[in-house]
């Protein structure tokens, strides 16, 4: 069943409630009947009003979502959206119940305010994972469907929740090379506002990876590295490029300056017994494994026919 029906049936089984409430106190069905200090009519009476608050309650928050849906393409949003709807139009039927049950609805607000001041001391951290929630939503650190880092989890945004957020795990302790592990952690939102977020595609949908290759030393270094630029430059084609125009005009909106080569580079760094050559190159998150393994077989293709000019390190402590 879609959200729009759920919402109409939801309203309609409030106008059915209203109209039963209302026909019970007109006509007192139940005569003079008690049940307990109250009469029967009274206590069937907030029953079904209850009933009328938390389906109308219900019913407003589906037909609001259902537009919402309708209105965003960005399932970013939706999510969110319907996150906020959902805490707006629990408390108010929450407030709503309360009113009817006890009829103090001056009561019932100066009751909440007293209740939440002794909640926060009994429930310190669920009220900062709440609070985290509301930091997720007004400074947007990250969304759903990004790839985010906090601690030592790393993985992709399946929920945000009012007290915790849901990724799904990449690298892990199972898997290696930034692969899905298939286990979902589960993370409180109270450790947004002390720990560091690492998003890796907020400001920009790829992200710098490097690869690395141990030479020896009788290697033709000038060779080797403008050859792994090359294998890069062909493979990469001019998606790189885009990717960097692209960054650059990000880039130019913040205060940092910096100097961002268009294509692959190789730096070296020189160890005790061999030299590392490590290509630099832009990739999406999601693809740098499948990009790293793709540039591998085709460098090493490259090198294997150039033997004489590429020497690998003989020892096997590497």
């Amino acid at each position: 069943m879609s959200t729009r029906r759920l919402g109409y049936g939801s309203l309609a089984l409030a106008l059915v409630f209203s109209f039963a409430a209302a026909f019970v106190a007109a006509t007192a069905l139940f005569g003079d009947a008690t049940l307990g200090d109250q009469t029967l009519n009274a206590v069937v009476r907030k029953v079904l009003t209850v009933g009328t608050v938390l389906s109308s309650a219900y019913g407003v928050y589906a037909l609001v979502t259902y537009a919402i849906s309708g209105r965003f393409e960005s399932k970013r949003r939706v999510h969110d959206a319907r996150n906020v709807l959902r805490l707006c139009f629990g408390a108010v039927a929450a407030v709503g119940v309360l009113g009817v049950l006890t009829e103090e609805w001056v009561g019932v607000l100066f009751s909440l305010g007293v209740v939440g001041f002794a909640i926060t001391f009994a429930l310190q951290q669920p009220i900062l994972s709440l609070i985290g929630w509301f930091y997720i939503m007004l400074k947007r650190p990250f969304a759903v469907g990004e790839r985010i880092e906090v601690e030592e989890t790393r993985g992709d945004v399946i929920e945000v929740g009012f007290l915790a957020t849901e990724l799904w795990e990449i690298h892990g302790h199972l898997v290696t090379t930034n692969q899905p592990s298939g286990r979902v952690v589960t993370v409180p939102n109270s450790q947004f506002l002390t720990s560091q977020v690492k998003n890796y595609s907020t400001l920009f949908e790829y992200v710098w990876s490097e690869l690395t290759v141990q030479v020896a030393y009788e290697t033709d270094l000038a060779f080797a590295r403008q050859t792994m630029a090359d294998v890069a430059d062909d493979y990469l084609g001019d998606e790189m490029e885009d990717a960097i125009t692209m960054y650059r005009r990000r880039l130019a909106q913040t205060p940092v300056d910096l100097d961002v080569p268009d294509r692959p580079t190789v730096n070296i760094v020189q160890k005790e017994s061999w030299v590392e050559l490590h290509l630099r190159f832009l990739s999406p998150p999601r693809g740098v494994t499948g990009t790293r393994n793709a540039l591998y077989e085709r460098i090493f293709e490259e090198f294997d026919e150039h033997d004489e000019r590429i020497k690998f390190p003989l020892g096997r402590n590497r």
